[in-house]
């Protein structure tokens, strides 16, 4: 692939931040009457590197199913820590707020586990029916046909 030009980089990034070509070229730098044209030739040209741009950011916005696995067995073993406010009293009428850091409480923990649990499948009750069953055709449809005669 070739090199990007300064100017072509800025349009990649006024595209992917506004969603129009023309605004795009002309935040970036191009000159002239025809950023409607220009814009819409980076969008040829540059088609690919946008498309890779665009997934770079919803990788770093979307976490993954790893990470969220990752997160839920973080707290599942109580690896994770939680911000709280406490208030202490300082006499007098007086109260103090504070922000702690605590382990996560066991109903998270217990939620962390369920929902790997549901991830594994392992609260699915397994039956197995197995068997030989015969199958039996009734015809109880009267052929229009016959007009009720046999």
């Amino acid at each position: 692939m070739a090199k990007l030009t300064e100017k072509q980089k800025r349009f990649i990034d006024y595209y992917i931040e506004t969603g129009n070509a023309a605004e795009a070229a002309r935040r970036a730098g191009y000159k002239g009457k025809n950023l409607d044209v220009i814009g819409s030739q980076n969008l040829v040209k540059l088609r690919i590197y946008i498309e890779e741009k665009m997934k770079q950011k919803d990788n770093e916005r979307i976490a993954s199913q790893d990470e969220v696995l990752e997160f839920l067995t973080r707290v599942m073993r109580g690896l994770e820590t939680e911000e709280v406010v406490v208030t202490e009293n300082k006499g007098d009428y007086i109260s103090e707020a504070k922000i702690i850091k605590k382990q996560v409480s066991a109903k998270d923990r217990v939620k962390a586990a369920e929902l790997l649990g549901k991830r594994y499948a392992l609260f699915t009750e397994k039956v197995n029916v197995s068997g030989n069953m015969g199958v039996v055709i009734v015809d109880d449809i009267e052929d229009d046909n016959n007009d009720g005669e046999n």
